[in-house]
């Protein structure tokens, strides 16, 4: 809702007097504020058929209680020129009429902003790397190509290692201990190439 509207004022000066401004512009929906300033009062409110192109009231007949005020939705739907048309407001069962030359502009200009293609598209998710890729980040000056040999270096220590450290045997520690030299030497073979 538009923070426009037309104030209309009942019961001012005297019984059914109304006092509403003779025009109102808006370009978007708007209210119309009934304010009652004496006892209660029925209002009736009615556009002309020109008016009807463009605008629809949420209601024509009121009952607004004495000291209250009321508002009224008026529903536009602006065309590509002004339109100008009456509201027809009458209080007391017609003892009192007042008109208002109603205009409803076109909707002001929406500003377009040009997007580029690529926006309309998802992003593209980058691929998580690879146990080699990080192992390439932590060690930079090993070569890409030697870290499988030291992951399955890295592997057969850990066996080794616990196969020793479960079996208690002189043969199965020696054993251990020429697969850890063995990995050693590889690794370091490696480095310096």
């Amino acid at each position: 809702m538009s923070s426009e509207s037309l104030s209309v004022e009942l019961n001012e000066e005297r019984p059914h007097d109304l006092s509403v401004a003779p025009s109102f512009s808006a370009d978007s929906p708007f209210e119309i504020e009934l304010d009652n300033l004496g006892q209660a009062v029925h209002v009736h409110l009615n556009i002309d058929d020109e008016l009807s192109q463009v605008a629809r009231l949420s209601g024509g007949n009121h009952y607004v209680d004495g000291g209250q005020s009321l508002g009224v939705e008026v529903f536009v739907t602006p065309k590509d020129d002004p339109v100008t048309g009456k509201l027809k407001i009458v209080t007391g069962y017609g003892s009192e009429t007042a008109y208002v030359d109603v205009t409803i502009n076109p909707a002001p200009e929406t500003r377009q902003v040009d997007v580029d293609g690529a926006f309309s598209k998802p992003a593209k998710k980058e691929a998580e790397p690879s146990v080699t890729e990080g192992l390439s980040d932590v060690f930079p000056d090993v070569d890409p190509n030697s870290i499988p040999l030291f992951l399955l270096g890295a592997f057969a220590l850990a066996l080794a290692v616990g196969i020793a450290t479960v079996f208690n045997s002189f043969a199965i520690t020696l054993g251990a201990g020429v697969v850890v030299g063995g990995v050693l030497v590889a690794l370091g073979i490696s480095v310096l190439e």
